[in-house]
């Protein structure tokens, strides 16, 4: 035990520093590819992304990798929709697999895509005004492999290797003129790195969970070089009515906090909370403090039947978004 402690105590201490060296001289609101810190699960988000202790599936991926290495299923597939602000929307997929009931760990793959819709092209014409030449679809990807291992009854970790990609459309005019006009692909492209453990306390049904995500070189854009948005979170979770004498197949109340550092905002702190009838219905709410963008309450429903060996489920969450329109996700997940 207490060369697990130390094994713990070393890792936290690795992260804070290196989160620290990575954020000297960042100032807020200046990091790029921006569309990795939004979450895509729907039970995530309705929880005000307040996940980083719970053991979770394979939608782990995209929050603490070390949380799906107690996966019981051979396989674990999430498809997760968010409709998001201006028109955006993202696409969220993972699939995990656990051979020999995770006697090897867990392996998993995921896609997070955007879809920033289509945007006018325009130049100064002839005459000096603006002249349409066409559209043009920015879009972006991250394609990542996963592998996490529990490496006691308490503790575990994981890791996901990211390589992500941004499109900002093809048939940009860099330069000529209106006969004869210089024109290029603008895109980038970059591995990024996730880390994560999670710790069962073994005081009841309290965990503990930490993950650092978007771990990444500098990234030259034209004459500029940016941070991808480096992410720092500790967050402790447990069913509440572990202190009353209720049956836990019956009724559960899973409170989380987390509190995260990320490089291009301030500190903040996601509070959710979950109650469960019957392993079927979920009854899902989320804040998160301080306010730091339009986004507000979050709420959310979930519904999880199980049938011969295969689990299916579907979530749904809501968040509320100031002046902008409030976003929708969806989520499905299949385990068998």
């Amino acid at each position: 035990m207490k060369n697990k402690i130390t094994i713990i105590l070393s890792l936290v201490t690795l992260l804070i520093i290196t989160q620290d060296g990575f954020s000297q001289n960042v100032k807020l609101a200046q990091s790029g590819m921006k569309f990795l810190s939004i979450g895509g699960d729907a039970r995530a988000a309705a929880l005000a992304d307040a996940v980083t202790s719970i053991e979770g599936n394979s939608s782990s991926i995209f929050y603490n990798p070390s949380s799906m290495s107690r996966q019981t299923s051979l396989f674990d597939i999430t498809f997760a929709n968010t409709t998001w602000i201006a028109d955006i929307n993202y696409i969220n997929t993972a699939i995990t697999v656990a051979p020999s009931s995770g006697l090897y760990g867990v392996f998993g793959l995921s896609i997070a895509s955007v879809d920033y819709g289509e945007f006018k092209k325009t130049i100064i014409g002839p005459d000096g005004g603006a002249l349409d030449i066409g559209t043009y679809s920015p879009t972006a990807l991250a394609v990542g492999f996963s592998y996490a291992k529990a490496l006691s009854d308490k503790f575990s970790m994981g890791g996901n290797i990211k390589y992500v990609y941004q499109n900002y459309g093809d048939g940009h005019v860099v330069g000529g003129d209106y006969d004869n006009m210089q024109t290029q692909k603008i895109d980038i492209d970059v591995f990024s790195f996730d880390f994560g453990v999670l710790y069962k306390t073994g005081f009841k049904s309290l965990n503990f969970g930490m993950s650092l995500r978007n771990f990444a070189q500098d990234i030259k854009f034209v004459d500029e070089s940016f941070l991808l948005p480096l992410t720092f979170k500790l967050g402790l979770s447990m069913n509440l009515f572990d202190f009353l004498d209720i049956d836990p197949n019956s009724h559960t109340f899973l409170f989380a906090v987390d509190a995260e550092h990320p490089r291009d905002n301030e500190e903040m702190l996601h509070l959710g909370a979950e109650y469960t009838f019957l392993k079927i219905l979920s009854l899902r709410a989320g804040y998160i403090t301080p306010k730091t963008s339009e986004a507000g309450i979050n709420a959310g429903v979930g519904l999880q039947y199980g049938l011969g060996g295969i689990n299916l489920g579907v979530d749904y969450s809501y968040t509320e978004f100031g002046i902008f329109q409030d976003v929708h996700r969806i989520s499905v997940k299949l385990s068998l």
